[in-house]
């Protein structure tokens, strides 16, 4: 994937830049593979507001993609294309299995038309096929990463990211996270090899407010610039602090920095090292 930029035929413009799509090779998604959400823009079933800054933005369907990559062990799987997806920042890519059932999964780098990918514990070890941590060498880059096994993969699915696979030891695999945090996980989880495409995503430049909503994100204030009674931080003559010990929620909760993760979560014992380079006692 490459970066596109813009001439400068309007203000926005300027700054703003696109992917080229380059890896994309199939346009029209799959019918039989979409489903469509409805759009809830942040409220909950009484219609009140529970998440700010959700609504509008473009239609778009849900395309349904397999995690779990276990109902067909052992059959190989044909890509017949790379596909952009509007629900999340890697592409997808379609397979085709040798009985004729297709399925979406994560497009990793390097994978392309034509090749083939496969699942279960005699599957190969080389990019898009999907085979449980036993199997898998130590060092391997991977992704799509199982936290119990048989639910489908929850770690490691946005573009560009990859774990990696650091030891092996009796009813645990230890991995290297994205965030640098070392973590243990059952060996029997199943992850994908390779590290998930679209791998500049990083780097796009919205450029205008109006992309923004296209993407269904409403504008946010900031509370320094609102009045006393709406914000904690608003009010003062002028640019003022927020007159706090900390910066707050617009209810008066401590907002930017505070430890939410519960201290006697069952995970823990399963973390080896935080992404903040501290051990678990």
């Amino acid at each position: 994937m490459g970066i596109k930029t813009y001439n400068p035929y309007t203000p926005s413009r300027r700054n703003m830049t696109g992917s080229d799509f380059a890896e994309i090779t199939k346009k029209t998604p799959e019918k039989a593979l979409l489903v469509s959400l409805k759009n809830n823009a942040g409220r909950n079933n009484q219609g009140k507001i529970t998440v700010r800054h959700q609504g509008g933005g473009g239609r778009k369907k849900y395309r349904v993609i397999d995690f779990k990559r276990n109902s067909k062990d052992g059959i190989p799987a044909t890509v017949i294309g790379i596909e952009y997806d509007p629900n999340r920042s890697a592409n997808i890519a379609l397979i085709c299995y040798a009985d004729g059932e297709k399925a979406y999964i994560l497009a990793p780098q390097g994978l392309t038309d034509g090749m083939t990918v496969m699942s279960g514990e005699h599957a190969e070890a080389r990019v898009g096929n999907c085979l449980p941590l036993s199997m898998i060498p130590v060092g391997t880059q991977i992704h799509n990463v199982e936290l119990h096994a048989g639910k489908g993969g929850q770690l490691v699915r946005s573009a560009g990211n990859a774990a990696q696979l650091m030891a092996k030891e009796g009813k645990y695999a230890t991995l290297r996270l994205p965030s640098g945090e070392m973590r243990m996980v059952p060996i029997n989880c199943r992850a994908t090899i390779g590290v998930v495409g679209n791998g500049d995503h990083n780097l796009v430049k919205i450029g205008k407010a109006g992309r923004k909503r296209h993407m269904g994100i409403r504008p946010t204030v900031r509370g320094s610039v609102m009045n006393p009674n709406d914000h904690p931080h608003g009010g003062g003559e002028g640019k003022t602090g927020i007159g706090r010990p900390g910066p707050s929620t617009p209810w008066g909760k401590p907002a930017l920095g505070l430890k939410t993760r519960k201290k006697n979560k069952q995970s823990n014992k399963l973390i080896v090292r935080r992404r903040n380079g501290k051990a678990i006692s």
